[in-house]
């Protein structure tokens, strides 16, 4: 039993996004995507330089990091990389995937995100060389169709040979904007985000002035 373990080939998801701040959506959809795909690890892998989003308007990556490691610290399949913060120019997915893809020889690779994203993934910098190195991972929530779905993945899978599976998370509605807009206004973010990060955003006064709106 023992040496048949050993020959599988390790299982790590690769997660990213600007996490600002990290939330409970994103553990959910991590947690689930390792529990349904037998992942061994999972790695959030927090934007340096997003190729979409105005860095002015991102939380110092320092932060960010912070807070996740806050977040995930008691969960020991959890890590995060700041792979993408420490390496310099813009931060495409194509590139952190290679990056992993180089280091972690004999893994498979599980890129994880959101199912709304597939629509659009063939306008992503290089979504072939993302396919060839990993298997998409896409979170089903908020509603989304799967008899929607289905049809891009065919075409995906068509076009770039990309290999889709489909996470099955609980309809959680949340997001980092959210969360920004509710400390924004003054509102309770109690139960939204884990414990040790609302004290962090707390002491660390995080998001409290308007010019934060757009992080």
């Amino acid at each position: 039993m023992g040496e048949q373990k050993d020959t599988c080939l390790r299982k790590i998801g690769l997660m990213g996004g600007t996490f600002n701040p990290i939330h409970y959506g994103h553990l959910l959809i991590a947690e689930n995507a390792y529990e349904q795909f037998g992942l061994d690890e999972v790695i959030f892998i927090p934007t340096g330089r997003s190729p979409h989003k105005d860095a002015r308007q991102i939380l110092d990556a320092r932060e960010r990091i912070e807070m996740i490691r806050l977040a995930i610290a008691e969960n020991p399949h959890f890590s995060c990389s700041d792979y993408e913060v420490q390496k310099e120019g813009i931060s495409y997915t194509y590139l952190t995937v290679q990056a992993f893809y180089e280091r972690a020889a004999g893994s498979e690779l599980y890129f994880i995100m959101g199912a709304d994203s597939l629509a659009y993934f063939d306008s992503w910098m290089r979504p072939d060389k993302i396919s060839q190195m990993s298997t998409i991972l896409a979170a089903v929530r908020d509603g989304l169709n799967m008899e929607e779905l289905l049809p891009i993945r065919e075409e995906l899978a068509q076009t770039y040979g990309t290999r889709i599976g489909f996470i099955n998370t609980p309809n959680f509605s949340v997001s980092s904007r959210m969360i920004r807009r509710r400390i924004l206004a003054g509102h309770t973010i109690r139960y939204l985000v884990p414990d040790v990060v609302e004290q962090y955003l707390n002491e660390h006064h995080v998001y409290r002035e308007a010019s934060s709106e757009g992080r």
